[in-house]
């Protein structure tokens, strides 16, 4: 019932791929100054598993995908040693390296399969750093409210074919929204689940919606994300019952600089 619903609501939001003109492809940030401002985006190794992406939101918390902590063949929490948290990973080098002591899925999450589209909504957890990191090029980000049908968005991830260097896509689009989960235009494969969904809000960019899935409708890509306001709260309260406190952020600096496209939609320019 999920699975059809959601494919019902895609084939009703074709008709805006016409419209999104000024949609930017993705770009690598493949040099320091171009990395400059997005460090606190990281490459998730799992083992040999392969990996994730995530982004910090406190000094010793990233947030990502809650089915990136699970083995696709044993269905199994992956022990949280097996994790390793590459932060603004790049060219073989990382801004930060950190060991992961802790790993907390949505207390509503199951591990179904990577397919099963209902758990698209709890698709977010908590890695918990074995060190928190304290650097002033690593802010991590502040988290928005759910985005509306429409909005311009950004995104910043690792995937398969761009695994050594982060990538931006500028400016994609929320296509529409269903109940906990947000429907977006932005270019993701594997290895970008997790990736964080930003939004431009009072200045800043702040995490909007968590990558969980890739789709394709008519031969468009789509991406699936979580809503973040109410699944991020549980979460958070989870992690609380569970001895876990997060730390203060500091407020986000200037680093991180937004334009406006020729029709006035807000993009993503290079910070």
């Amino acid at each position: 019932m999920m699975r059809a619903a959601i494919l019902a609501v895609l084939a009703a939001l074709l008709p805006v791929f016409a419209v999104a003109q000024d949609e930017a492809p993705l770009r690598s940030l493949a040099t320091a100054d171009e990395t400059r401002g997005w460090e606190a985006v990281g490459r998730i190794d799992i083992g040999d598993r392969g990996f994730c992406t995530g982004a910090l939101i406190a000094p010793d918390i990233v947030l990502t995908a809650a089915h990136c902590i699970f083995d696709q063949k044993s269905r199994q929490a992956i022990e949280p040693s097996e994790f390793r948290f590459l932060a603004g990973w790049r060219n073989g080098r990382a801004a930060a390296y950190r060991g992961v002591r802790r790993a907390v899925a949505h207390p509503d999450y199951i591990y179904e399969g990577r397919d099963r589209i209902d758990r698209v909504p709890y698709d977010i957890a908590f890695l918990e750093l074995d060190q928190p990191i304290r650097l002033p090029s690593i802010r991590p980000f502040n988290v928005g409210p759910d985005p509306l049908a429409g909005d311009a968005v950004g995104i910043v991830s690792y995937a398969l074919d761009r695994s050594d260097a982060p990538s931006i896509q500028d400016l994609c689009r929320v296509l529409g929204n269903e109940p906990g989960m947000t429907i977006l235009s932005c270019d993701v494969d594997f290895g970008s689940s997790g990736a964080p969904v930003f939004e431009m809000i009072d200045g800043e960019p702040k995490i909007v919606s968590v990558v969980s899935a890739k789709a394709e409708m008519g031969g468009k890509k789509v991406a699936l994300g979580s809503e973040m306001e109410r699944p991020l709260e549980e979460l958070r309260a989870a992690y609380a019952a569970n001895a876990g406190t997060f730390q203060k952020v500091a407020p986000a600096g200037g680093s991180h600089v937004f334009g406006q496209s020729a029709g006035g939609s807000a993009k993503f320019v290079r910070p």
